[in-house]
């Protein structure tokens, strides 16, 4: 009989480097699955139905929400986006280790919906770290910069709601830290 697997939320605010270290933990970790997202949106160029999002009419979305099917949603900019629940426990009780990169909100509403789920919040050092990190990707303007910053402030406060807190100073560091507290063999 094959043991179950785990479910690992990781949130934090932009720029903090979660994409990174989720990178980095899914090339290191055959055995872990990155939770895909189902969306109202439509597809971008090059994105493909199952492996970036499972994209789906607003109706077939609601029905789902409707039947408790999502571990979490939200709407965000005129879009549905949520985890469905199905796929995720599928894979739990199949051994595998699912992995959810997400941000407070939905890690609330994963709380009251999974609640065994482990739940890691990465930090930044300090805020003008984190300023300097985001600025240094070159992709914001300064308004979307001043409102990540203050985003993450707000984000920052909530460390304390999770199960472990992180401080990515060092990349290597941070991701060694989250891989021993997810349970993978190194």
């Amino acid at each position: 009989m094959s043991s179950l697997g785990n479910l690992t939320v990781l949130t934090g605010p932009s720029g903090v480097g979660k994409g990174t270290i989720v990178k980095k933990i899914l090339e290191s970790h055959s055995e872990v699955w990155l939770s895909i997202s189902a969306t109202t949106r439509k597809a971008r160029l090059g994105e493909i139905d199952g492996e970036h999002y499972y994209f789906l009419e607003k109706k077939n979305f609601q029905e789902i929400i409707d039947s408790e099917g999502f571990l979490e949603w939200a709407t965000f900019s005129n879009n549905f986006y949520g985890t469905p629940k199905k796929i995720v426990k599928e894979k739990i009780e199949k051994g595998t280790n699912v992995l959810l990169e997400i941000e407070l909100e939905g890690a609330r509403q994963i709380r009251k919906s999974f609640p065994e789920a482990l739940q890691i919040f990465l930090a930044p050092p300090n805020l003008p770290e984190l300023e300097k990190r985001i600025r240094g990707r070159g992709t914001d303007a300064e308004e979307a910069i001043r409102d990540r910053l203050e985003i993450a402030n707000k984000e920052l406060m909530a460390k304390n709601e999770f199960d472990a807190v992180v401080i990515n100073e060092d990349i290597e560091k941070a991701f060694k830290e989250i891989e021993g507290l997810m349970g993978l063999k190194i």
